[in-house]
């Protein structure tokens, strides 16, 4: 039998925690004059007392490391309870959410993933607004630690090949990410100050560019209008595109570069790889609507490199209806959502390192078949490939695929049509937002999509934000026998 004493004490600490940081909300509330300051400390109350209790009812069982068992638990498990009390100020505040819109809107904000069922955007209290962003905020930094420190020890879709960066945590789980999420904090904290300060440069007013620069470097993709980054177009997509870029490189990086070693920032595959493929996919996207469709080079530069970099990061902004551009955006859209950011990044979806992987396995199974006597082994980063790695990353692609197929059909069994199922489906397992189609692309959200999908979604965005297999695993009774 597990002990789940460690669990619950850490999950206990995170939800208090949580309960706390609604008095900042409930601060801006009361700046602005709105009664919805009552609702946030309600809300921190019952969250932090609750927290509180958990955490203290269990701190004696907190004297030994995670185990493998544990630790799954544990990473599923904060994802699973920290969203349904960050949907309290949703269901108590002035919206009156109901059960399944306040879940849905607490849990793409803490996955990042950045679709919304809220509308009327623009006339919401200023701490509902900032609750949202605070809640993507929070999930950026989270997702940073779990990927930097439990997916490595879990062996998760080919993480593994990340342990060598000196992040030796297994037996000592607890202190090492409370050491490493400072750090990471810091860091963190640091990028979204600086984001704040530029938005604010370019013309946001001082409460529209802190909501933006938490929920930009979260990738997140949560704003304060409805019309999403259609209401600040100009100076402002560029600024946001930097940020972008910048919140979905690894953050291993950023801490060795504090730390006086600049180089493996401008080494690292997955950097240069990444940045080639958002220039080669912007240039295709401008080239098209320049010469093709016609349009002025300056906006069709800007909003292309804005919604590309958007897309392929997760992010989920959007400062044009792209949908209008024709045909061939839309389908490269579609795609490069489906490939993400870098490893340790707030980015979401596939990965791009996995791709580097599978790329440099199927090079040398070429390379095999031209010569039959050789011996060749896929390479990264210069070392050789082992076998685990390459099964993690195949099981990691196969399991992503038949799971969108799987949610694609369920979604469409709910009434919804093939492309609205196919890319809310997409949307929601690589943490995106939004979808394609007249209801959830771009010009929309999911405000209008049945109870049975949105509860799916719910259940997908968690999914994909931990990397699929450390959420299956917990239903295999291999796991629980072991």
């Amino acid at each position: 039998m597990f002990d789940l004493r460690p669990i619950f004490y850490v999950i206990g600490l995170l939800v208090a925690v949580l309960g706390v940081t609604m008095l900042l909300p409930m601060v801006v509330d009361l700046y602005f004059g709105s009664p919805d300051w009552a609702v946030f400390l309600q809300a921190a109350v019952v969250t932090t007392l609750v927290g509180a209790s958990m955490a203290m009812a269990t701190a004696n069982g907190v004297g030994r490391g995670l185990s493998i068992q544990q630790t799954f638990i544990l990473t599923s498990a904060v994802w699973l309870v920290l969203p349904l009390f960050g949907a309290l100020p949703f269901l108590m505040g002035e919206i009156d959410a109901r059960m399944v819109d306040a879940v849905f809107e607490a849990m793409s904000g803490l996955t990042t993933t950045g679709a919304t069922v809220f509308t009327g955007l623009d006339d919401l209290p200023e701490g509902l607004l900032l609750w949202r962003s605070m809640l993507q905020w929070f999930g950026g930094v989270g997702i940073i630690v779990v990927a930097m420190v439990f997916l490595p020890e879990l062996r998760i879709g080919g993480m593994q090949i990340f342990r060598t960066e000196g992040f030796d945590t297994m037996g000592k789980v607890l202190p090492r990410a409370a050491e490493i999420a400072g750090r990471i904090a810091s860091i963190y904290l640091g990028l979204t100050l600086v984001c704040a300060i530029a938005y604010m440069i370019v013309g946001m007013s001082p409460f529209d560019a802190v909501n933006h620069a938490l929920t930009t470097l979260a990738t997140g993709g949560f704003s304060t209008r409805d019309a999403s980054f259609g209401a600040f177009q100009g100076a402002a997509e560029y600024i946001a595109a930097i940020f972008m870029i910048l919140a979905s490189l690894p953050f291993v990086r950023y801490v060795q570069m504090v730390a006086g070693s600049a180089q493996p920032l401008f080494h690292d595959r997955q950097i240069k790889g990444f940045i080639k493929l958002i220039g080669l996919v912007v240039a295709v996207v401008v080239a098209y609507r320049f010469f093709i469709a016609g349009d002025a080079f300056e906006p069709a530069l800007r909003e292309g490199l804005f919604n590309v970099t958007s897309i392929i990061s997760g992010t989920g902004y959007v400062s044009a209806d792209y949908q209008l551009w024709g045909s061939f955006p839309v389908v490269l859209f579609f795609f490069i959502g489906l490939i993400g950011g870098c490893a340790g990044s707030t980015s979401c979806s596939i990965k791009i390192f996995r791709y580097q992987l599978l790329f440099a396995s199927i090079k040398a199974q070429i390379q095999s078949i031209h010569s039959p006597h050789g011996v060749f082994s896929p390479r990264y980063d210069g070392r050789a490939v082992g076998q685990e790695v390459l099964s993690s990353v195949m099981a990691f692609f196969v399991m992503f695929v038949v799971s969108l197929g799987v949610l694609s059909v369920a979604l469409g069994l709910t009434g919804l049509d093939l492309v609205t199922a196919v890319s809310g489906a997409a949307s929601a397992l690589a943490n995106i937002g939004p979808g394609l189609g007249d209801i959830i692309g771009p010009a929309g959200n999911y405000a209008a999509i049945n109870d049975t999908a949105k509860w799916l979604l719910v259940a997908a965005m968690l999914i994909g934000r931990l990397e699929l297999l450390v959420v299956y695993v917990l239903f295999t009774a291999t796991f629980w026998r072991g």
